[in-house]
């Protein structure tokens, strides 16, 4: 989806939003805010099962500051 056609969605969504009376946007606002959440909360799972996996299979190496730098200049 190109930039213009995201913007006009995002507008529309804007346009649509205003016509609801005050009390309809701030449900609105909650409901939003509460999905948000909870999609940041699923990606955060998914981001720490990525990292259990790779230190499972070994794929994460610990050490110290001065082992990391002298990794990056390997």
């Amino acid at each position: 989806m190109t930039d213009i056609s995201q913007t006009s969605r995002l507008q529309q969504a804007i346009d649509v939003a205003e016509a609801l009376s005050l009390e309809e946007q701030q449900l609105l606002l909650e409901i939003l805010a509460k999905r948000l959440h909870s999609k940041q909360r699923e990606q955060l799972l998914e981001e720490v099962q990525e990292i259990r996996q790779e230190v499972a299979e070994g794929a994460i190496k610990y050490g110290s500051v001065k082992d990391f730098l002298a990794e990056l200049d390997a």
